[in-house]
């Protein structure tokens, strides 16, 4: 799981510990006084102030946590400054040497030669011409081979390997590592893994290859399969009739297929839009959905849905549509996860893990309709199966009822006993009703029974989905789809922990600027008439990224656009969980908001951060008068007055305007 480490470092080690190792501080009432270690004073003006994490200089106007401190301190990055911190704490970050990146960009180099050389077979030659056949009999356009890179992996046993090696200098131990290849049963070489097959380039969600998924042609097993008895005396033998429709690469240093989603690369950004995954099994589904338009739709490579996957969901959407190929009775709805997903978002919710899957539905297909062929045929019912998709209670409860013959009394104890486990998680008591009327009305179990049933104490040996004792619950479930499980796959965002390096108006003001690009240079602006700076060192790296992400944009001939991918893209592994964690923060999308009101928005968090700062200098202030009173310098003394009468009226006015930006915001509304 990826969490907040800076979050982490700061309740670990203290701001008077880190500055007090080079500033000989001394006790002045609730902060510690001492001289400036990065300009030259004779007269005390560094605060540090323990109960904010802060320090700040009241002479040359430094000042920020214990991360800028150590930058400023050691000329070093954030992410430097990070690392060093916490191995101070005794927080182990999983940092990878720069050999380990490079063995990975090389291994990705090789994989997009691969996948460049499937791409050429494909559309170039003669070889791949019954492929190109079949794609374009499946609705798939050349717009859509071109972008997705789409292959052709021919049969030979090795003219991938031959192709790669002599054009590209790539060595059979590159390839083996990327799982392009097989080692022969002689123990003597290797041969194509991938032959006869359809290419789909699989990436990560920055786009990266990370493996490849193949398809036989249909009807082709057969001839592969004699093709490989021909040739079984000098090679490990072809796909034979047995051969699996598809075939994704094995796992490798790149590639993790539970951990990944086709089209993840795609998606991201119509995910975080629209805040729902939509969720299929195969390619061709999600190839089909992104040509027709749908660009929130994933595909789970195959497989049940993991935990992991669900890890990488939650980093973009909150909710999920599973629109596998099912018939209306549901047949398939232990493969999905179904159950377990549904008890998931319990689960996720009870123990406050920051990360959000908020509702399950499940889309209603046609039978016997593949996705692809309700997206390509009739896109208008794809939409609307998407649209009113039923919760996955509701999925359930119709599966049960059907799976199990709820005309007999056995039927109707199975079909009970493996839904009232789920509707006991059910936490608001009118949708647990709501659904118990649907139970009764579907397995013919008065609503009295049901309720004494979901009252009753948890038998030991609960009955699971398929009837018999087990405390799995639905779909034989395996109990994977637990928050543990969730919140320990490395793709987690543990939103709460990375919030916490940040103060809540900072949350507040980035969360607004990142989702309404438009306000970030007048946010900066802002700051810098006000000579001031965020209070925390994550904030201003990343208010920073975000100005350095529209100076690429002018770079490149632009205006100075902001590209949200493009920005979290450049962020440091430190800093990259924290702007996924703010984009994730709750509250109204500002974007759906009238324009002013997200102005004014931005006004109240630069005016509370500016009282914020105003009201540190009055407290360090009140000290000075303190001591020149003590030490019966009266002329100081009165010109110090002054300076806290000004400050005093400084921090009025700024109530007034916060009170008035306040009445600005209640009278706005949504357009």
């Amino acid at each position: 799981m990826a969490v907040g480490v800076a979050a982490e470092v700061k309740s670990k080690l203290t701001v008077l510990e880190i500055v007090g190792e080079q500033v000989e501080l001394r006790k002045a009432g609730t902060t510690y006084k001492g001289l400036c270690p990065f300009h030259g004073e004779k007269t005390p003006s560094f605060v540090v102030t323990p109960a904010r994490d802060s320090w700040h200089c009241f002479g040359c106007g430094e000042g920020g946590d214990i991360f800028s401190f150590v930058m400023r301190r050691e000329g070093l990055s954030f992410p430097d400054a990070l690392k060093r911190l916490a191995a101070r704490a005794g927080i182990e970050i999983d940092e990878r040497t720069s050999r380990e990146d490079a063995r990975k960009a090389r291994l990705r180099e090789v994989l997009e030669q691969a996948i460049a050389f499937y791409h050429v077979v494909l559309t170039q030659s003669k070889t791949g011409a019954p492929a190109l056949e079949y794609l374009h009999g499946r609705g798939f356009t050349d717009d859509t081979i071109q972008k997705f890179q789409l292959g052709w992996a021919p049969d030979g046993w090795d003219q991938m390997i031959r192709m790669l090696q002599t054009r590209r200098n790539v060595t059979l131990a590159e390839l083996a590592d990327v799982g392009l290849t097989s080692q022969r049963s002689s123990g003597r070489g290797a041969y194509d893994k991938f032959r006869s097959r359809v290419i789909f380039p699989i990436r990560d969600a920055a786009g990266n290859a990370v493996g490849i998924g193949g398809r036989i042609l249909p009807g082709a097993a057969g001839a592969a399969g004699a093709a490989g008895a021909a040739g079984a005396g000098t090679g490990p033998g072809a796909p034979d009739s047995n051969a699996p429709k598809y075939l994704n690469s094995p796992a490798t240093a790149l590639f993790d297929k539970s951990r990944t989603l086709y089209l993840i690369e795609r998606a991201r950004g119509e995910l975080r839009r629209t805040e729902e995954a939509v969720l299929v099994e195969g390619y061709t589904d999600a190839l089909m959905a992104h040509q027709a338009g749908f660009e929130n739709v994933v595909a789970s490579l195959g497989t049940a849905l993991t935990p992991a996957q669900v890890a990488l969901i939650a980093r973009y959407a909150r909710e999920i549509v599973l629109a596998y190929d099912v018939d209306p009775a549901g047949q398939h709805a232990g493969s999905i996860g179904g159950a377990d997903l549904f008890r998931l978002i319990g689960s996720l919710a009870a123990e406050e893990t920051g990360v959000e899957i908020t509702r399950v539905r499940v889309a209603r297909l046609p039978e016997g309709k593949d996705p692809d062929e309700v997206v390509r045929d009739t896109p208008d019912l794809w939409r609307e199966a998407i649209r009113t998709a039923q919760p996955i209670i509701e999925f359930l409860i119709d599966y049960y009822a059907t799976a199990f013959d709820v005309r007999t009394p056995e039927g109707r104890r199975h079909a009970v006993g493996a839904l009232i486990p789920m509707l006991r998680e059910i936490r608001d008591p009118v949708v647990r009703d709501s659904y118990l009327q649907t139970l009764a009305r579907r397995t013919g179990v008065e609503e009295r029974v049901l309720l004494e049933a979901l009252r009753a104490p948890v038998p030991i040996g609960q009955f699971g989905a398929d009837g018999r004792g087990g405390s799995s619950g639905a779909g034989g479930g395996t109990g994977r789809f637990t928050a543990d499980a969730v919140m320990s796959a490395p793709d987690t965002i543990d939103t709460k922990a990375e919030l916490k390096s940040l103060t809540l108006e900072e949350g507040r003001l980035l969360r607004l600027i990142m989702l309404v690009p438009e306000l970030q240079e007048r946010v900066a602006d802002t700051l810098k008439a006000q000579n001031a700076q965020l209070p925390s060192t994550p904030a201003r790296e990343l208010l920073a990224a975000m100005l350095a992400d529209r100076e690429v944009d002018r770079e490149a001939g632009g205006s100075g656009e902001f590209k949200r991918m493009r920005f979290l893209e450049s962020l440091a592994p430190e800093l990259h969980g924290l702007a996924i964690a703010v984009y994730a923060e709750r509250g109204p999308d500002p974007n759906e908001l009238d324009p002013r009101r997200v102005a004014v928005g931005v006004d109240q968090c630069l005016l509370a951060l500016e009282a914020d700062r105003l009201e540190e200098e009055i407290r360090f202030n009140a000290g000075e008068i303190a001591e020149a009173h003590a030490a019966g310098d009266s002329l100081e003394e009165a010109r110090l007055l002054e300076t806290q009468r000004n400050l005093n009226d400084g921090l009025r006015s700024l109530g007034r305007r916060r009170h008035d930006s306040s009445l600005l915001s209640s009278a706005g509304g949504h357009r």
